[in-house]
């Protein structure tokens, strides 16, 4: 198969990943306007803990099943993927429809589990009986995650990168069209305590619809490249379903201790009514650009980085490690700081209307303030994640994020009481920072050595240039705020673009005056995709 080159791949990812993150938050506005932070989205975000973090982190691009698959069948001929694709699909999914039918029978425990400080007040209580029922309707999304994910690994690995990018916005889609035709039948309605039930259902029945037609979208292109078919199959003794589990397991396992970190997060947010809805909606906001730069970096570097793990190609792959944390950090510092320093127009501009009020525009403000600290230690850990994957070791994330359950625990009892829901926050990024700082110790011995001192100083500086921009973004901000006020939906979007363009502009001349090589390959990329 022919492959295309870095910044082909890269272009294709960045406009269907953009679609699909635009879709995303037009999705979040709906449910922001219609429910707000009340009980029904309080629900939600429990309800949607393990069927949502199946569909993202299994089926999502870079989430271990993606990754086990690309690892795999990227070195092998397109005629030995069909075998290996099927009988991992057949194995994978008995397992997960087992799960299934436990979520079904155990939702009530399940919700009771994830969602403790439900039982602590009345709206919680409310809160408890709209999430169990959310959780039943989800439940199959377990296994439509399984399927959406081998398939997107399969695709990549063949060379396809468009239709797993750009069909999340299905997902999104549905939700919104449900949202639509409850808005419709119930009008102002929507938000009365008496329905809302109903739009809990509506919201997981959407949700729902979305991860089928996620699946469903894929299957053609599946079937006629001759990537597998719905094919039950139990050919354990391939070398390559051998090695899709090596990595599989571990990096499946390592994702699940991530859950045990999300339980604890919610443990000390379901005592606050209002804060899981909060978290929910400043993380959409963070995650829009996340996972666009996600896309970017991971899709196309993964399957390099899978290419050079023989020992005499270890110095390309150091070049390549070091390219991809750098165009990181070139989009990650600076999006950072313009999202801390303009935090609170930008969820007035998102979300401000309906039933999301001024209270839940500063609860979603000072979550995302904290959201935007951690932005590229979370992103720089998960290209370190890949390049393990890579090298066929899902063993040492995996002991690292055994260590961060406790790490994780403790950071949470100790910023959620000394700065409120933000802290939760505050502490997933110091869980992100000792992630990142282990793996780049244990990968620089597994590599022979990794020039970390050249790195992290670049990164500093990097960082440095990143604070300077957000300083003259918020000069910019406040000098149009004495001159044209802060209320009103067109004044803080005025404030958004005009004080966010002379941020970005800042940094982009810094950067030409540090001569990063890789913001000169940015640049030159840039350049060329606006002059096709």
């Amino acid at each position: 198969m022919g492959k295309r080159s870095l910044a082909g791949i890269a272009g294709i990812v960045a406009v269907a990943t953009l679609l699909s993150k635009v879709f995303g938050l037009l999705r979040e506005t709906a449910i922001a306007a219609a429910f707000g932070t009340g009980p029904v989205t309080d629900a939600y975000s429990v309800s949607y803990v393990i069927p949502g973090f199946l569909l993202i982190l299994l089926g999502g691009i870079n989430g271990p099943f993606h990754s086990a698959i690309v690892s795999a069948v990227s070195k092998r001929k397109k005629e030995e993927i069909a075998p290996i694709v099927e009988t991992v699909t057949t194995v994978v999914g008995i397992v997960l429809v087992i799960a299934t039918i436990a979520l079904v029978i155990f939702a009530g425990p399940v919700i009771d589990l994830l969602g403790r400080g439900f039982q602590s007040t009345s709206l919680g209580l409310e809160s408890r009986a709209i999430a169990i029922t959310q959780l039943r309707i989800m439940a199959p999304i377990t296994v439509f995650a399984c399927f959406i994910g081998i398939g997107f690994g399969t695709l990549n690995a063949a060379d396809q990168y468009w239709l797993p990018s750009i069909s999340p916005l299905l997902s999104s889609t549905s939700v919104i069209a449900g949202l639509g035709v409850l808005w419709l039948v119930l009008g102002s309605n929507i938000s009365d305590p008496s329905y809302a039930m109903v739009g809990g259902m509506v919201l997981a029945g959407g949700a729902l619809v979305g991860a089928i037609l996620q699946w469903l979208v894929q299957v053609p292109a599946l079937w006629s490249s001759g990537l597998g078919r719905l094919k039950l199959r139990f050919n354990l003794s391939d070398p390559g379903v051998r090695d899709v589990l090596k990595v599989l397991g571990p990096a499946t396992f390592s994702s699940g201790t991530m859950q045990i970190n999300v339980y604890t997060d919610l443990f000390f947010a379901a005592f606050v009514p209002g804060t899981l809805a909060a978290l929910n909606f400043s993380n959409l906001l963070v995650q829009t650009p996340l996972g666009i730069v996600s896309n970017i970096i991971l899709v196309p570097f993964f399957p390099i980085f899978s290419r050079l793990t023989d020992p005499e190609q270890w110095p390309e792959l150091k070049q390549r490690i070091r390219q991809s944390l750098m165009l990181v950090a070139l989009t990650m510092l600076p999006i950072s700081a313009l999202i801390i320093t303009l935090a609170q127009p930008i969820v007035t501009v998102v979300y401000k209307r309906g039933a999301f009020d001024e209270e839940a525009v500063r609860l979603v403000t000072t979550i995302l303030i904290a959201y935007g600290v951690g932005m590229f230690v979370y992103l720089a850990r998960d290209v370190m994640v890949r390049v393990f994957y890579a090298l066929g070791d899902g063993q040492t994330p995996f002991k690292i994020s055994v260590v961060n359950i406790a790490v994780n625990a403790v950071l949470d009892y100790f910023f959620f009481n000394l700065m409120g829901p933000a802290g939760l926050v505050v502490a997933t990024i110091g869980v992100n920072v000792v992630s990142l700082v282990a793996m780049t110790v244990f990968l620089s011995r597994k590599l022979g050595g990794l020039p970390i001192a050249d790195w992290a100083g670049t990164i500093f500086t990097l960082t440095a240039a990143s604070a300077l921009s957000g300083t003259f973004c918020w000069l910019t901000r406040y000098g149009l705020a004495s001159w044209i006020g802060t209320e009103g939906f067109f004044i803080n979007l005025i404030q958004l673009c005009v004080a966010g363009a002379v941020g970005l502009v800042t940094f982009a001349l810094l950067t030409v005056v540090l001569r990063i090589p890789e913001a000169g390959l940015l640049a030159q990329r840039i350049r060329q995709r606006l002059g096709r």
